[in-house]
């Protein structure tokens, strides 16, 4: 019969609802102690294999989910890798943290890619409205022309690093408590690169790039709104060592309106009106982006009533549409009126069966038109 496996939280010392931290903490513990370069007693190695199938499956939040609800069954049949005296997916990068030995599989001496790089660029609403082309200028890194990116004098090459033999690494052997480790580390001499440049190109200083303003043209849709990013690809810094450009990056800022307010692809505006042509209806002119148009409003339009100018928004960014222009009513009331004025007014204030006091100076605009009830 199969001997059934320890639990793990028991083999890890933490209770069931032990934090990731305390995991990792007490998994540190325990393999500091039963390393076997540390600890030689014969039963340690089989030891510190248990602690680390514990925490491969407890130092995992998805594995220990599993292993929480189902148990062991949860894994059954995916085993170990083949040769590993590990559990499959063990985490390495844990114990090299846990000896303070780290390495790296980059090479540093492989083509790298230029950086990408970051361009604000601010709009008009009338040129969100229809579309615009704008021409910008902006600093990045250039292949150097006169070494052509090699960064070494004219007639001359770089050299193979002498200190790391062109390997761009070096090797480092530390004595430990826990016993000797070797670290890889990039050559300091060359920068990991396993070349140097004994005579550098006097336009880059031996860098093989230089920076350089660059000017391009780009076409902004209509319909776009604040945040918009644009990808201009290849236009951010070039690479190193023959490595690819970055991508340039504009993000989009539309800026506020003196006229209009934006709500997606619906814009809105207010419109003065006076308290007659409110009360007797007719047509006005009203701005729209790029001109203006007629609105025919209705008899007795009150203040804040809301007019809908259909498609006189903003275009969808795919070109699937278009919004409608909001216009709301802003009654004006008058604040100065003539003696004639004024006994105009109170006469048809009387024929609605508005009480009009008598002027005084006390008496505002409202008093004298509508009176007090």
């Amino acid at each position: 019969m199969p001997v059934e496996p320890r639990d793990f939280y028991e083999i890890l010392g933490v209770q069931r609802n032990a934090s990731a931290d305390e995991i990792k903490r007490s998994y540190r513990n325990l393999a500091r102690k039963y390393h076997p370069d540390v600890n030689p007693d014969p039963e340690a190695a089989e030891k510190f294999k248990e602690i680390q199938s514990a925490y491969d499956i407890l130092g995992d939040q998805q594995k220990r989910e599993r292993y929480d609800q189902y148990g062991m069954a949860a894994f059954s049949g995916s085993g170990a890798e083949a040769g590993s005296p590990f559990g499959a997916g063990f985490p390495f990068s844990d114990l090299f943290d846990l000896f303070g030995q780290a390495t790296s599989t980059r090479n540093p001496s492989a083509p790298a890619r230029g950086d990408d790089l970051r361009y604000d660029l601010e709009l008009t609403l009338e040129e969100v409205a229809e579309g615009v082309s704008k021409t910008i200028t902006y600093p990045h890194m250039e292949k150097c022309e006169v070494c052509s990116g090699s960064g070494a004098r004219a007639g001359t090459d770089p050299e193979t690093c002498p200190q790391c033999r062109g390997t761009g690494q070096v090797r480092f052997t530390q004595n430990t408590l826990l016993g000797t480790f070797q670290s890889v580390q990039p050559c300091g001499r060359c920068r990991g690169t396993g070349k140097i440049i004994a005579n550098p190109c006097q336009s880059c200083n031996g860098g093989g790039r230089v920076r350089k303003q660059r000017e391009r043209t780009v076409s902004i849709p209509a319909g776009v709104e604040t945040g918009t990013r644009l990808r201009v690809s290849g236009e951010g810094d070039a690479g190193e060592r023959g490595g690819p450009s970055g991508d340039l990056y504009v993000f989009l800022y539309v800026k506020d309106h003196d006229t209009f307010v934006r709500e997606g692809l619906d814009i809105g505006c207010e419109v003065a009106v006076s308290i007659f042509r409110a009360t007797l209806g007719g047509t006005i002119t009203v701005p729209i982006i790029g001109g203006t148009e007629e609105l025919k409003i209705e008899p007795g339009t009150q203040p804040g009533q809301i007019y809908t100018l259909k498609g006189k928004g903003l275009p969808e960014v795919h070109g699937r549409g278009r919004g409608n222009q909001q216009v709301v009513i802003k009654v004006q009331v008058p604040t100065k009126l003539s003696a004639e004025q004024r006994q105009a007014v109170e006469q048809l204030a009387a024929s609605f069966g508005d009480k009009v006091e008598e002027h005084s100076e006390k008496t505002g605009i409202f008093g004298r038109v509508f009176g007090k009830h």
